[in-house]
């Protein structure tokens, strides 16, 4: 599928070919659904922690003999029933990520990309690049010409003073082809991909 290239300054720069394979396939709004779960259990820190029975301060001493007194046996002061004793099946410590095969992966990110194309949100750049300025408000002024509001920038190496530039801006993302993901491509409204950084696309879906 033919579709045109653009600069940063609106200006038309050719058209490019997309891989069918890779931007007219069928959206797996389920297998998308999977690999964004698996992108945010992974970023969960999981340093929840509170104390158990056995971790908080107190003697270990039995409070009183068990048979006699006429109260329920209690074996330690640190138990849960106590006002100082330990929590019961409380949060610990723990890595709430989990594998997800390759495959499915790949897929959820060619459902991505389809998905862009197919809303007329894909955008191809002739390159990404702040100039020598590499101001924000000057990039802010190019994006705001393009009517983009909200947009993920996908380049094979992203340009230091254009990465610094846009991350300024609010709803503006710059990623390496590395680093493009599912997650980023839905949670923004436009995705534009550079020439180099759609070669790039292709090394990695292949």
């Amino acid at each position: 599928m033919q579709v045109p290239v653009i600069t940063l300054d609106n200006g038309s720069a050719g058209e490019i070919e997309l891989p069918e394979a890779l931007f007219a396939a069928q959206p797996r709004a389920d297998i998308m659904a999977r690999v964004v779960h698996w992108q945010l259990a992974k970023r969960r820190a999981g340093t929840h922690k509170v104390k158990g029975m056995g971790e908080v301060s107190g003697t270990t001493k039995k409070p009183y003999r068990q048979k006699g007194t006429g109260n329920a046996r209690q074996g330690s002061l640190r138990a849960p029933q106590f006002r100082t004793g330990g929590a019961v099946h409380g949060p610990v410590v723990r890595d709430h990520g989990y594998s997800l095969n390759k495959k499915v992966r790949r897929l959820g990110l060619i459902s991505a990309l389809s998905q862009k194309a197919a809303e007329g949100k894909l955008v191809v750049l002739e390159a990404a690049t702040a100039g020598g300025t590499a101001k924000t408000s000057a990039v802010a002024k190019q994006l705001k010409a393009l009517g983009w509001s909200s947009a993920l920038v996908v380049d094979a190496a992203v340009e230091e003073g254009f990465g610094r530039a846009i991350g300024n801006l609010p709803h503006m993302h710059v990623l390496p082809t590395i680093g493009a993901n599912v997650y980023d491509i839905l949670n923004h409204d436009v995705l534009a991909v550079t020439r180099a950084g759609l070669e790039a696309l292709k090394e990695r879906l292949a």
